[in-house]
């Protein structure tokens, strides 16, 4: 049964060393476009990072290709960067043939769900304990601007000329569908919020997914502005908050309604009040549902924060007790064992 990880407190402190955001900065030149989001997000994760009391040396960030997949280099951790789209199978084996390493997955809305997609929703169901950032900035920027799986209909590109026909991805709806028991989505210019996220994502057992909104100022720049400008954002972002109304607006005057199973905009005034609106419940699927396939709908504001939370057995824990079971039943063993047992040959 899944039980809600809201309350759960942070893991306990397994170092005594004490750490700065100078000691997760490594001596490596970052190589990305001046005013890239991606900055933030680096220099968000340095800042949170010394707090998580975890030893550095059990922190391993994993990337696939993308711009978003230099992020090893620049954290002074254990890292790899591996081959295109498959970050999600080197990072699972890592966990399971280490369980105590914090391990994080870095990867991009190109790298993880179009290539990547098929390995992104494994990982996702299985529920390894591990940290998936995604970085989407609705645009291929390594190879120069050709239109993503999260690009817009319509969208005009250089493999795009005449407007995107595809319909985008929602990274929110794929992670629910794949089984994902933890979700959420922050912004890169929003820091707070994108510290707490991080800090979230490390405090749940299981496979957690972190959509980031990060701004391509190159090749796709103000795709979220939105968003992030101060006149437009407050209508335009549902900032989600476990067990409180879905309010948003200048004035805090606009809520999200349940019209029977259909969520609806409404004015908070005099036909509805805050009873009226929809509180959010971290541990319901069915809202976080609702919530994602809010995303690409201009009739409503985008969600933020935690969408969903559960807690659920990970794969490792299953799988260390069908060793132990193993061990039990046959014994230990050996390599050797194995080596010399069934058909054998003596070379002379």
């Amino acid at each position: 049964m899944c039980i809600r990880d809201r309350d759960k407190e942070m893991p306990e402190t397994k170092t005594t060393k004490t750490y700065t955001r100078k000691d997760f900065t490594s001596d490596q030149a970052v190589r990305w476009c001046p005013g890239c989001g991606d900055y933030a997000i680096l220099a968000q994760s340095q800042k949170v990072f010394p707090d998580l009391g975890v030893d550095k040396e059990n922190i391993v960030f994993i990337s696939g290709i993308g711009c978003s997949s230099r992020f090893p280099y620049y954290m002074d951790t254990y890292g790899f960067h591996t081959i295109h789209c498959r970050a999600p199978e080197i990072a699972s084996g890592l966990k399971l043939a280490n369980p105590d390493l914090s391990v994080w997955v870095v990867t991009g809305d190109g790298d993880g769900l179009s290539i990547g997609g098929n390995h992104t929703i494994h990982l996702l169901r299985r529920n390894l304990d591990i940290n998936v950032m995604l970085f989407n900035n609705r645009i291929y920027g390594l190879t120069k601007g050709q239109y993503s799986p999260t690009s817009e209909v319509g969208k005009v590109t250089k493999s795009t000329p005449m407007g995107s026909l595809d319909r985008p991805f929602n990274p929110l709806t794929l992670a629910l569908g794949a089984g994902a028991t933890f979700v959420s989505r922050t912004i890169d210019k929003e820091t707070k919020h994108l510290q707490e996220m991080i800090k979230r994502s490390h405090v749940h057992k299981g496979t957690s997914f972190m959509e980031i909104y990060q701004n391509c100022n190159i090749f796709n720049d103000g795709a979220f502005s939105q968003l992030t400008d101060r006149d437009s954002k407050l209508d335009s972002v549902l900032w989600l908050e476990n067990n409180s109304p879905m309010i948003f607006g200048v004035e805090k005057n606009k809520g999200i309604r349940l019209d029977g199973n259909i969520p609806k905009v409404v004015e908070i005034g005099k036909k509805w009040s805050v009873d009226d609106v929809l509180v959010h419940d971290e541990s319901d699927y069915v809202i976080a549902s609702l919530l994602s396939n809010m995303t690409y709908n201009p009739d409503f504001p985008d969600p933020v924060g935690v969408l969903y939370a559960v807690e659920d057995t990970t794969y490792e824990d299953m799988m260390m007790d069908q060793l132990n079971e193993a061990v039990k039943k046959k014994d230990k063993g050996s390599i050797q064992d194995i080596i010399n047992s069934g058909d054998t040959w003596v070379v002379k």
